[in-house]
């Protein structure tokens, strides 16, 4: 038996069975509609929020220029005679490729009177021949290598620091990293501003310098680029809260104040806490004009990608309010995500569109803070290469909210709340002599 509908053969089947293709490909249609247009939609939103961060880092980077003009006129007026003797403080671990160069800045600069203090965990540590090389190199300059030991807290750079803090009788401290390079006048204008009573820490920006691998220069442009269009916008929204590991300065009562440098010891984003709590206690925590420069060694993919991954971790559990919010900075993940779903809905000329703009969104950026705040030169002529960058530390975000593990110059760790850490494996100990 046969029926008819609108003129339609069917078979005895019930309607609704022989219509459900039809049904389900109009559902199915109706859903990717839908699905692309919410793909568009949060395009637009993140390319909107994009585009009000870079307004903002513009803004912050006019700021500071002002403020960095202001404050090079007064370490300028600043007499020679009044700048107080300081302890350099390196602690170093391990052979950097170029170590020496890095260690060897310090010696060179164009200050009355400093020592550096090297903290190494023991004597068969690479480092510490590396340190005592430079040392005999330039022996008008007062300095000496500490052996820590084996660390007993959760942070060994830490750990290093508070022994070569106690081996001081000075009361101005520089604190850098070993992958660090400085001018000569680095010293005259960390330390004259630190001359005012009421500034407690002195924190540098700094200049990516990369190695020969494509990966280093994706990375060094992030640390010239992302990293100062950030604290800029921190510093302009809420004021200098925290430091900046690569190069600090600070005074002795400044640390004294928070109980020491061991209050840091638990944390591995240890400058930041550093800087925080001596803003907690009173004290004027100030960005730089001077501008430092970080020195990478080459690496493979996923050794770089290891370590970005290890300091948004960082700031995953450090700031994790600030962190959030940081993922709505990116421009071309949201221009990918507008060209998909702007293909998917036949718009394609649309979705180009969306992609250019999120693009030449970072481009702006790079040339702008890259060569206006750090001058770096790479920022000018690869700034078409970073908005891949940006892309990369986009995923890097994702990624940090996967696991609270990490690893740190071969040693586990694990992330607490806070932004503490919890050591799980520990290099094993070899020598620990008396300083030298």
């Amino acid at each position: 038996m046969k029926r008819y509908l609108y003129g339609h053969e069917f078979s005895g089947q019930p309607l609704i069975i022989r219509l459900a293709p039809m049904i389900l490909a109009l559902f199915t249609f109706i859903s990717l509609t839908i699905f692309w247009q919410v793909m568009v939609a949060v395009a637009a939103v993140g390319l909107f929020s994009s585009t009000i961060f870079l307004l903002m880092t513009l803004i912050a980077e006019a700021r500071y220029l002002r403020r960095a003009k202001a404050e090079q006129a007064l370490v300028n007026a600043t007499p020679a005679t009044s700048l107080p003797p300081v302890s350099i403080l390196k602690p170093v671990h391990g052979a950097e490729a170029q170590l020496a160069a890095n260690l060897e800045s310090f010696f060179q600069q164009d200050y009355p009177d400093y020592e550096v203090i090297f903290g190494v965990r023991d004597l068969d540590n690479p480092a510490a021949r590396v340190a005592e090389e430079v040392r005999r190199r330039h022996p008008s300059i007062p300095s000496r290598i500490i052996f820590s030991g084996p660390p007993k807290w959760p942070n060994a750079k830490v750990f290093s620091l508070e022994k070569m803090i106690a081996a001081s009788a000075r009361s101005y401290f520089i604190i850098s990293d070993s992958d660090v390079r400085v001018a000569p006048n680095f010293l005259r204008n960390t330390i004259a501003p630190l001359l005012n009573p009421k500034v407690g820490l002195i924190t540098c920006m700094y200049r990516g310098i990369p190695a020969s691998d494509f990966w280093s220069s994706l990375e060094a442009l992030g640390l010239s680029v992302e990293m100062s269009s950030g604290v800029m916008v921190a510093d302009m929204l809420e004021g200098m809260r925290f430091a900046l590991g690569p190069a600090m300065a600070a005074r002795r009562d400044a640390i004294d104040a928070i109980g020491g440098i061991v209050a840091t010891a638990d944390y591995y984003s240890d400058d930041f806490e550093l800087g925080n709590r001596i803003w907690a206690k009173g004290y004027k925590v100030v960005l730089s004009h001077h501008v430092v420069r970080n020195v990478l060694t080459p690496r493979p993919l996923l050794r770089t990608l290891g370590d970005q991954l290890r300091w948004m971790k960082s700031t995953r559990y450090s700031r994790p309010a600030g962190h959030v919010g940081s993922g709505l900075t990116y421009a071309v993940p949201f221009g990918i995500i507008g060209l998909i779903g702007c293909v998917g809905l036949g718009q394609w000329k649309l979705g180009i569109a969306l992609l250019l703009a999120a693009w030449l969104n970072r481009m702006i950026q790079s040339i702008a803070v890259g060569w206006g705040v750090t001058r770096d030169p790479r920022a000018v002529a690869l700034c078409w290469l970073y908005p891949i960058r940006d892309l990369l530390g986009f995923l890097t975000w994702v990624a940090s909210f996967t696991s609270r593990y990490f690893f740190w110059r071969g040693e586990k760790y694990r992330f607490e709340d806070g932004g503490r850490i919890v050591a799980l494996q520990r290099a094993a100990p070899t020598h620990s002599p008396a300083s030298q």
